[in-house]
């Protein structure tokens, strides 16, 4: 069987995480695809995947395979577009973001992307990007993956909000010590843990309500269960809305990034480049993503007894 295409039943694989999707995006059966597999393991002399029931999952082999061989497929797929003459960015480009961003600001602006450029299919998801097979993702903070590389693309300014009803049944904090005596929303993916950075010092938080999804805060803190420390763009219209309130503005920590990331194994697409000089634009003009986002909030919500503390 072609090389090239034993590759693309195993990438596809690995992606997908079943032979039988692969099968079905083939046209192909689940047998075949697992009898393929098998014999760019034995064309290879070395396991490439362990099977179960429930998951493939890569050997360390594999691992290094899959770097490769997507290298080699990327290569495959720009020098038969050039030999073309096509200029135009086209095929698939999957890209992953956190889901509050995602839907509030990198989704809106999708159908702007595929119309500049029609030969160009999305796969939006919220997925990781290396195990998982992505081009693109966005994600928020100091990158730390070395095999990975990273265009920024925006400024996620935080600040510490609370609702009304849990204001006036606890005083609000003044300083970051005093959140040791208040409930806290805490995210459990923040890479800091329970400890929230803020200008001149960390404070361990602690609280009973936990959530590992950005939407997952947002509604924690507008239903009263304690203060959270989140990026602008979440709560802005809850703040504008009197929904939230803005505490500890003379405290708060440094902003964190907003990075478009991609393998550094691997060469980057046609496409990928496309959407990345695109959503960089975009993000540009959004002033909720950038610096002086907290500024301009308090700005607005000032005037509407929004700010609790200054």
């Amino acid at each position: 069987m072609d090389r090239l295409l034993l590759m693309e039943y195993f990438v596809r694989a690995v992606e997908t995480g079943s032979f039988s999707a692969v099968a079905r995006e083939f046209g192909t059966g689940q047998p075949n695809v697992s009898r393929y597999i098998a014999a760019l393991e034995r064309r290879l002399g070395t396991r490439l995947l362990h099977r179960s029931t429930r998951k493939l999952t890569l050997t360390p082999e594999g691992e290094r395979y899959l770097a490769d061989v997507k290298r080699v497929l990327d290569a495959v797929a720009e020098a038969e577009s050039h030999a073309r003459g096509e200029d135009e960015p086209s095929g698939l480009l999957r890209i992953a973001c956190p889901t509050s961003l995602g839907r509030d600001y990198v989704l809106p602006v999708i159908k702007s992307f595929l119309e500049q450029y029609r030969q160009v299919d999305i796969d939006v998801q919220i997925i990781d990007l290396v195990e998982e097979g992505v081009d693109l993702a966005i994600r928020i903070g100091t990158l730390k993956d070395s095999a990975l590389r990273a265009r920024r693309i925006g400024t996620a300014e935080r600040a510490c909000v609370a609702s009304p009803a849990y204001l006036a049944r606890h005083p609000a904090p003044r300083v970051p010590q005093d959140l040791q005596n208040h409930a806290c929303v805490i995210y459990t993916l923040l890479a800091s843990g329970r400890t929230w950075p803020f200008r001149d010092t960390e404070v361990e938080v602690r609280g009973r309500f936990l959530a590992d999804t950005p939407d997952g805060i947002y509604r924690g803190v507008l239903d009263g269960f304690g203060i959270a420390y989140a990026p602008i763009w979440l709560f802005e219209q809850a703040v504008l809305d009197g929904q939230l309130k803005l505490v500890l503005l003379d405290h708060l920590g440094p902003p964190m990034p907003i990075h478009v990331i991609y393998s550094g194994q691997r060469l980057v697409s046609r496409r990928a480049s496309a959407f990345m000089h695109f959503i960089a634009e975009e993000v540009g003009r959004m002033p909720s993503l950038n610096e002086g986002a907290l500024a301009g909030l308090v700005a607005r919500a000032v005037s509407d007894g929004a700010v609790q503390s200054l």
